[in-house]
C-alpha cells in the first residue's frame, strides 16, 4: 500500500506528550492518506508502550538502543510507504485541517525541497525558529552574542519574513519538517553524525545546495511545547555545541576559512558562557 503522507514521530520519555500529539493528529487528519510511524528511542521510562492498544493504527517500533535523533528518524523512514515525509516532533500538537492544503502547495512547487509551519508555545507566544537563514559569520554573531532581533531585516531568525506568511526561506526545523521521500532519499537524508541539535540545519542547507527551495508556511500553525523532554545540563550544552561544531566543519572548514575560524572561536566562547552558568 502507498500513501500521500508518512508522519515520522521519534519519541524519548514524553509519553503524555506523545499522546497528545496522536490525538491532534488523528483529529486533524481524516482527509488525509497517510500512515503513522512512532519509533522510541530506548526510553529510560516503558510507559510509551501503554499508547500501543490506544493507538492501534499506529506502527510503533522499538530501537534496542538510543543512537540519536538523526539515526532513529532513518531507520523509521527506511519502513515508510509515503510519497511525502513529516518529520514530527512528539511535544507538538496539530491544530487545524491543513495537511492537504500544505501537500496541495508542495505539489505545485517545482524543485520543493522542505516545509515547515508556524510554531508557537503554550503561552501563545512565536517561536522564531520557525524560519531561519543557514548560519553565517555575520547572523551567527547576532545569534550568539547579541540577542538582537532586528525587524525586517534578514537575521538568523528571518525576521524579514512575517510570521504568517507563506515564503522562500533556507532553514526550517525538525519539529515539523515535510519533504518528499524521493528527494530525501536523494540527499542522504539526516546526516547520521549529528546525535541531536542541528541536523535540521544541516539537511535545510544540503537541500539547497542541490538546487531545492525551502518554505516557510506561516498560514498553518502547529504547538510545540518548546524543550520539555530536554534537561539543560553538561551534556545537553555539549551535543549542542558540538552540532553547531559538525556543521561549521563539514561546509566551512576548507571553502571559508575566515568565516570558519570566526564561528568556531565564538561558539567555544559562547559554550564556556553557558557552562559558567550552570554553576
Amino acid at each position: 500500500m502507498t500513501y500521500k503522507l508518512s508522519i515520522i514521530i521519534v519519541n524519548y520519555n514524553v509519553t503524555q506528550l506523545l499522546r497528545n500529539c496522536l490525538l491532534s493528529i488523528e483529529k486533524y487528519t481524516e482527509d488525509v492518506k497517510y500512515e503513522l510511524i512512532v519509533i522510541d528511542n530506548k526510553s529510560t521510562e516503558s510507559s510509551w508502550s501503554d499508547l500501543i492498544p490506544i493507538f492501534p493504527k499506529v506502527k510503533f517500533i522499538a530501537s534496542e538502543k538510543n543512537e540519536g535523533f538523526a539515526v532513529a528518524n532513518n531507520k523509521a523512514i527506511e519502513t515508510a510507504l509515503g510519497e511525502y515525509l513529516l518529520i514530527l516532533n512528539p511535544d507538538t500538537e496539530f491544530e487545524g485541517f491543513y495537511l492537504n492544503e500544505i501537500l496541495n502547495f508542495a505539489d505545485s512547487k517545482a524543485n520543493f525541497g522542505c516545509l515547515g509551519v508556524r510554531m508557537h508555545d503554550a503561552n501563545g507566544n512565536f517561536l522564531p525558529e520557525s524560519k531561519r537563514s543557514v548560519p553565517d559569520m555575520f547572523n551567527s554573531f547576532e545569534k550568539l552574542f547579541t540577542g538582537l532581533k532586528k525587524k525586517n531585516s534578514k537575521s538568523y531568525y528571518r525576521n524579514d519574513v512575517g510570521e504568517f506568511e507563506i515564503a522562500e526561506v533556507e532553514v526550517i526545523t525538525g519539529a515539523f519538517f515535510l519533504v518528499k521521500k524521493e528527494v530525501y532519499q536523494k540527499v542522504g537524508g539526516l546526516d547520521e553524525k549529528y546525535f541531536m541539535y542541528g541536523e535540521d540545519i544541516d539537511l535545510c542547507y544540503t537541500l539547497l545546495k542541490n538546487g531545492f527551495t525551502n518554505f516557510y508556511y506561516g498560514k498553518a500553525s502547529i504547538l510545540h511545547h518548546k524543550g520539555e523532554s530536554t534537561i539543560k545540563d553538561e551534556a545537553y550544552l555539549e551535543r549542542f555545541y558540538g552540532a553547531m561544531q559538525i556543521f561549521i566543519d563539514k561546509y566551512y572548514r576548507e571553502s571559508k576559512p575566515l568565516q570558519y575560524s570566526f564561528l568556531k572561536a565564538g561558539l567555544k566562547l559562547r559554550h564556556k558562557i553557558e557552562l559558567i552558568k550552570l554553576k
